[in-house]
């Protein structure tokens, strides 16, 4: 078993957890009695627990002398159900010694260890174990004496609601907030397997009304109503785990097998991810590609002259959807040009009203550029004549004739984003396995180094040009291990020296956790890591397009401290991309729109000794003339 499963581990700390800001339900493998009395088969669980994926392992404890009549005990006069209960219980009682040594073994691997109490003083030695919440089971949710004795060790209660009626639910909530106790409420039915007809997974919503965390203990044979309870927006899920359905016992039929178990949680995972919030409707990044490329925007339908009004009859709709929204026609209309406007052009904000422009000279301590493309490399390399461009190419500029774009030499620095995507819908992977696609991607790179060479003659002042690489090595459906990364680092070192050309130095860029290919995300597993990074640049002596807001985005998906992250890559840092960040989704953003703190960042750049450049990356910033990177660069002034 790989007990490293999952990317995310975390260790629940109970009486530290903010159940109103989770982005998953806790959740609790029962191993109950399921261990059958052994140590070795507790072990087996606790481990199988940790390798599904689960947050914490629960236990039950009970002290039969306490819990049971002396006539119960010694089966006088008692029910069949009783006497084979306690026969059960007898047959597979573990010591207080043995589950004392099974919380530390759950403590050593990073698992939550709780147990329920069945009686006082069961409740008195899981207090003096350490133990961090108390369960209270469906059985006991009339039992004020345990109840109130538990509520007075001041930890979380964590409390079921099957076998009860509403009445009696309502009276330990009412009796629970009176005494200010932190409390969960799961929902539950209390039947070992208990009949799907008998779920009643919308009672959750009930629950929930009293203003307290709510979740669920499922006991139904497979796991799909627990997803449905999931669904909920629950804070919790509860279900038994099993080593083999088929042992001995009444709760074995009612629990998940391990691989069952993690599909179970690995499907929680899931469902967790795609719920979301229920604020206002925000648009997405890949929707944002996708409107760009799918929408519509305003175009003149014929010539407009400079001062001549819009109007309805020389304006049409057309795709694609990166100029005025459609709905702002009405907006539009009645208002003059600001200059002559060309038939079949796309309207953006400078047509119809003053924007901001670039200042004639910037001031940074580092070599900057500023993204371009042919078609708009004179508009804006003349509005602030930078040192260095950087041209940003699909895979048709690759075919294309450059003096029909190039007429002159220019007075900087050029250096070269290579296209992602090639012909017949080609990601550029150098790290795949398929040596066929492998073969394809170095044939493609090569081209965009015939054409990097080929732009030498209109940028002399370069020396040796950079070419920015995503190098690949993403996947469709999950994450890859060390293992299988080390494997794909192998491949593009192979790839790499294929090529083995010394006209151009490549870059290769760092990476987001899910990067976006046109619309649609994948999973990314190269160039993230920091020490992966270091380790590859110092075996290939190669430097990396560091991009800031990949790197952001990234560490805020594995828990890595960003400041660190920024400071470990200095010395292998060649180039800058620069933009702010948001979430684990949100790149690209304009300065101070995001999560990035700047004023910690950019004097780690300022300072570092190193010959490196950078631009303004901000998304679709070449709009309207480049507006949003004329207003990075003026946020930046000064600060790089």
């Amino acid at each position: 078993m790989d007990l490293d499963h999952g990317l995310q581990r975390r260790k629940i700390m109970f009486d530290k957890v903010n159940f109103n800001n989770i982005n998953k339900p806790i959740i609790i493998a029962e191993i109950g009695m399921n261990h059958n009395g052994s140590v070795k088969n507790a072990k087996k669980l606790i481990r199988g627990a940790k390798y599904a994926g689960a947050d914490c392992v629960k236990f039950q404890l009970r002290d039969l002398k306490s819990l049971y009549s002396d006539d119960a005990l010694h089966f006088k006069n008692a029910d069949l159900g009783v006497e084979y209960q306690i026969n059960l219980l007898k047959k597979f009682k573990l010591s207080l010694s043995e589950l004392k040594k099974l919380k530390s073994y759950a403590d050593n691997l990073n698992l939550s260890f709780i147990c329920t109490p069945w009686d006082i003083k069961s409740a008195d030695f899981l207090e003096n174990i350490g133990v961090s919440a108390y369960k209270v089971a469906s059985a006991d949710l009339t039992n004020m004496e345990l109840i109130n004795h538990i509520v007075k060790k001041k930890k979380l209660i964590i409390i079921s609601t099957g076998m009860s009626t509403e009445q009696e639910i309502n009276y330990t909530v009412k009796f629970l907030k009176s005494k200010k106790a932190k409390f969960i409420l799961l929902h539950c039915n209390s039947t070992y397997p208990t009949p799907l007809e008998h779920l009643n997974i919308n009672y959750i919503e009930r629950l929930k009304k009293h203003n307290v965390p709510v979740g669920y203990s499922g006991h139904e044979r497979g796991f799909l109503p627990t997803l449905a309870a999931v669904s909920k927006n629950i804070a919790l899920v509860e279900r038994h785990i099993t080593l083999n359905k088929a042992m001995e016992g009444p709760d074995h039929l009612a629990s998940l097998e391990i691989e069952e178990f993690k599909v179970l949680v690995d499907n929680i995972s899931i469902i967790s991810a795609s719920l979301g919030k229920s604020s206002s409707r925000e648009i997405t990044q890949g929707e944002l590609i996708n409107r760009e490329n799918l929408s519509k925007s305003i175009y003149t339908k014929k010539y407009i002259k400079k001062g001549q009004f819009f109007n309805i009859n020389n304006l049409e709709i057309k795709s694609p959807g990166q100029g005025l929204n459609p709905q702002k026609i009405s907006l539009l209309i009645g208002k003059r040009a600001k200059m002559d406007i060309k038939p079949n052009c796309m309207i953006i904000p400078s047509h119809y009203r003053q924007v901001k422009q670039p200042k004639n000279k910037y001031n940074f301590n580092k070599l900057w550029a500023i993204p371009v493309r042919y078609h708009d490399l004179d508009l804006l390399y003349n509005k602030v004549n930078p040192p260095m461009v950087e041209f940003h190419l699909s895979f048709n500029d690759l075919d294309k004739n450059l003096n029909k774009y190039l007429d002159k030499e220019y007075d900087c620095e050029f250096i070269v984003h290579a296209p992602e995507l090639f012909k017949n819908d080609h990601l550029l992977d150098l790290c795949t396995d398929d040596l066929k696609y492998r073969q394809l991607s170095i044939k493609n790179l090569l081209k965009v180094v015939k054409l990097t060479n080929s732009l030498r003659k209109y940028f002399p002042l370069t020396t040796m040009p950079k070419i920015i690489l995503n190098c690949g090595g993403f996947s469709q459906n999950s994450f890859l291990n060390k293992n299988e990364r080390n494997k794909l680092y192998r491949n593009l070192k192979k790839s790499l020296k294929q090529i083995n050309d010394n006209s151009v130095q490549f870059i290769p860029q760092n990476m987001a956790p899910f990067p976006w290919h046109f619309g649609g995300q994948r999973y990314q597993n190269l160039f993230m890591d920091a020490d992966e990074i270091v380790s590859f640049c110092t075996d290939m002596n190669m430097k990396i397009c560091h991009d800031i807001s990949h790197s952001f985005l990234a560490c805020n998906y594995h828990k890595w401290n960003y400041y660190k992250y920024t400071k470990k890559l200095i010395p292998h840092t060649a180039h800058y991309h620069i933009a702010d960040a948001s979430d684990v989704h949100g790149e690209g953003l304009q300065l101070g729109k995001g999560e990035i703190n700047l004023t910690k960042i950019l004097p780690l750049i300022k300072n570092s000794t190193n010959n490196v450049s950078f631009i303004p990356e901000i998304w679709q910033g070449h709009k309207n003339e480049g507006e949003q990177f004329w207003k990075a660069l003026h946020l930046l002034e000064n600060k790089i």
